[in-house]
This record gives structure tokens, sequence and C-alpha cells, in this order.
């Protein structure tokens, strides 16, 4: 593996990172809801793996392969995002984080919303830019990783799906949704995220033993996911609502369970 190869496609991904969210910044402070910081999530992987594609020095199927599976998932979760909250008034998690900025409450939210996220974004795609100068074709692993990241895309896209079509019908005004996926799991898209981020892992990995120690990146996905900013808030946001305490006792908090029975 060319290390100074990988250097570049770091350094570069760094970079591009850095400018995207510095836009997205700008767009945010002029439509006052820094929330929009959501919608370039997704979009900061896909142009990572882009990087990662044209920089590459291995074997060229792999970041093929990793920048369309990174493309599928982040643009349909930008578009998703967008659609959601167009309208919406700024994000209650960044009201509250927003709230306690020492000084310029706009300069806060960049240093700790936007460049946080945009380290994020480079620390956890960090096996797609090592598997990018993997030198070995794609082999069983890389097959394995695409099954899982079906798997999650799935679950994340038809959860959202459905979440969206149950909040559209006014007669569940108020309610829970405990219905399809939603009935086996709390947050059936925080866990097909992170089937996505183990799959595009075991696809990176497939190439090179040196993309093992870009074992953190899926970690930090899936602590996030489920510790960070994830299930753990909206677990506390959401009780105390009619029927969640009911709803949480039946439903399984992450990987998908038969419901509980009372």
């Amino acid at each position: 593996m060319n290390l100074a190869a990988l250097a570049l496609t770091s350094a570069v991904s760094a970079g591009a990172l850095a400018v995207l969210m510095l836009g997205t910044f700008a767009v945010g402070r002029r439509l006052g809801r820094h929330s929009v910081v959501d919608v370039a999530w997704g979009p900061g992987f896909v142009l990572v793996a882009l990087i990662a594609l044209l920089t590459a020095g291995g074997d060229p199927g792999r970041p093929w392969l990793l920048l369309v599976l990174t493309a599928v998932w982040g643009l349909r979760l930008a578009v998703h995002i967008g659609r959601r909250s167009r309208g919406a008034k700024e994000d209650p998690r960044y009201e509250r984080l927003l709230s306690k900025a020492p000084g310029n409450p706009d300069l806060y939210a960049l240093r700790v919303v936007y460049l946080l996220q945009g380290a994020l974004i480079w620390l956890i795609s960090a096996p797609i830019q090592v598997a990018a100068h993997a030198p070995a074709p794609l082999g069983g692993w890389a097959v394995a990783g695409v099954a899982l990241w079906v798997v999650g895309f799935v679950f994340e896209a038809v959860g959202d799906a459905q979440l969206a079509a149950f909040r559209r019908d006014p007669a569940n005004r108020g309610r829970i949704m405990d219905r399809g996926l939603w009935a086996w799991t709390r947050h059936p898209n925080y866990f097909g995220d992170a089937c996505v981020w183990w799959g595009l892992f075991l696809v990176a990995v497939s190439g090179s033993p040196w993309t093992l120690l870009t074992l953190p990146a899926p970690l930090v996905m899936t602590y996030l996911l489920t510790r960070g900013s994830g299930q753990r808030l909206l677990d506390e946001h959401m009780r105390g609502r009619p029927g969640w305490a009911e709803y949480e006792a039946r439903t399984s908090a992450f990987v998908p369970l038969p419901p509980r029975r009372s």
C-alpha cells in the first residue's frame, strides 16, 4: 500500500469537508436554522468516497463499489432529511446546545456543530479512504459486506418511509408509531445505519490488512447511533408522551426482535 497516496487522499478529503461545512454553515446562518447541517451529513461521505476513487492507487473495483454504495445511502438520506425539515423550525437538539453557547452562538455552532461533524465524517469514512489503496481484488468479505449493507439500507429506507406515512395521516396525531419495522425495534433507521457502515467496513477490509486499523470508524458510528445523538437522546425526548412507556416496554431498543408480550 502506498502510504503517501493514502495521505494525499486523507488530506484532500479533510480539505473538501472543511469547505463543505463552511458552505453549509453559511446556508444555516442565512436560514437561521443550524439543523441544515444534517442534510450535509450524507453528502459529506459521498464527497470523501468520490475523492477516494479519484486518488485511488489500488484495485479499482473496490473504490467504485464503495462510491456507489455510499452515494445511494448518502443521497437518499439527504433527500429524506431535506424533505422532512422543509419549512421546519430549529431542531430542539441544536436549540438546547446553542443556548449554552459562550459568546457568539453562530461561531459556537461553527465549532461544535459544523466542524465537529466534518471531523466525524472524516474519521468514520477512514475505511473508504484506506480501501482506495488496497491492492487485493474484491472477494468473499466484500460480498458479505454488500449483503449487510443491503439489510441496513432496507431497514433505514423502509423505516423512514413507514414513519413518514404514519405522520402524514392526521388520525395518528399524538400517537406512537408502533407498526411495521417499528414494532420490532424502536429505531429501525438507526439500526439500518449501523448495518450500512459495518457493511462498508467489510467491503473495505477485504482489500488489505491495513484496513483493520480503521475498525474505530464503524465503532464510532455505532456509538453515535446508540449512545450519542441517536437512540439515547430520542428515547429521552419521547419519554412522558402518552403510550411511550408501553411501547418502550414491549419493543427492542435497537436490534430487531419480536415484540414482547405485556
